[in-house]
């Protein structure tokens, strides 16, 4: 729901506008992010206009209350309700520590329990296959097989993937440089077979692919721009068919892969944080709880006392 913020009252939109601002300019936040922000804290706006409130700086926490009950009762998804009580709590806190207010209003609301969403990952043989996909010496293909094979390698994300610049990357120690969420720089190391299919695709399938206006974008379309996360979600979903593997892939499927493959194989899950530019180890330890589901479907299919 997006509410006009003339409809609400001026003092509103005032400290909203300075708490985006903040995320905007200190937090470095995503405007997708950003634009979430906006719309659940105008319709908590318009909410508490509603109630009689004239601006944030006078909400009760029981009008805040009201407002998350009143979701409640229109059965919001556990999952957006979170989102809502996200934005309304940074805003709380940023009025505080500007010295706005005194207190933080949403100290005693509750967030909703959200189930663990377990990612979906390929197994190592259908990520062999997918990999193998791109046919061919052609530009477009090196460029894929080059994509494929360093998001397999590196865990990036898709919008991390795709913003890639030539700077990045340096092939001859093996790592790239990726700038993150909250404009986070870490090192990723990547494989040998990765380097070399960026190697060739540089060499051989990158410079057809560049025009007058092409930057420093590593992966390149065929107007010679950066490849973008739509572009590269229709190279994974073709080469899986390609590969014949029926089952819905998306990108971020090889960033799960990437991560359970190296837990699988003994990997130290701090490390795997790290690649992954994970803020907590609590959201990186959701891939413990794939590789426990892989070894009790294994036990469960090759262990004697198990088969009738």
């Amino acid at each position: 729901m997006r509410v006009d913020h003339s409809r609400a009252a001026p003092a509103f939109a005032h400290d909203t506008e300075a708490f985006l601002a903040y995320l905007g300019l200190e937090r470095a936040l995503a405007k997708n992010t950003l634009a979430g922000y906006r719309s659940d804290l105008d319709q908590a706006a318009a909410f508490l206009v509603a109630q009689g409130g004239t601006d944030w700086r006078g909400v009760t926490r029981a009008q805040a209350a009201a407002w998350i009950h009143s979701l409640h009762r229109r059965t919001c998804a556990p999952a957006s309700l979170a989102r809502k009580l996200t934005a309304l709590r940074g805003l709380a806190r940023f009025l505080v520590r500007e010295k706005i207010r005194d207190d933080d209003f949403t100290d005693l609301l509750s967030s909703p329990k959200l189930p663990r969403r377990i990612p979906g990952t390929l197994t190592p043989e259908e990520v062999g296959r997918l990999l193998a996909a791109p046919a061919g010496g052609g530009a477009r293909a090196l460029r894929d097989r080059a994509l494929l094979e360093l998001f397999y390698s590196s865990g990036l994300r898709v919008s991390e993937l795709a913003g890639l610049t030539l700077q990045q990357v340096n092939l001859e120690q093996g790592f790239l440089r990726v700038l993150g969420k909250g404009s986070k720089e870490r090192v990723v190391p990547i494989g040998g077979k990765a380097a070399d299919a960026v190697a060739t695709y540089l060499l051989a399938g990158r410079p057809s692919l560049v025009r007058k206006k092409t930057g420093s974008q590593l992966f390149l379309n065929p107007r010679g721009t950066a490849l973008s996360r739509v572009g590269l979600w229709l190279i994974v979903k073709r080469c899986a068919e390609r590969a014949g593997i029926t089952r819905n892939v998306k990108p971020h499927s090889l960033r799960h892969s990437f991560a359970t493959h190296l837990l699988s194989g003994g990997a130290d899950l701090r490390a795997i944080q790290e690649m992954l530019g994970h803020a907590s180890i609590s959201t990186t330890q959701i891939y413990t709880a794939v590789e426990s589901r892989r070894l009790l479907d294994q036990h469960a299919k090759f262990h004697p006392r198990n088969r009738s």
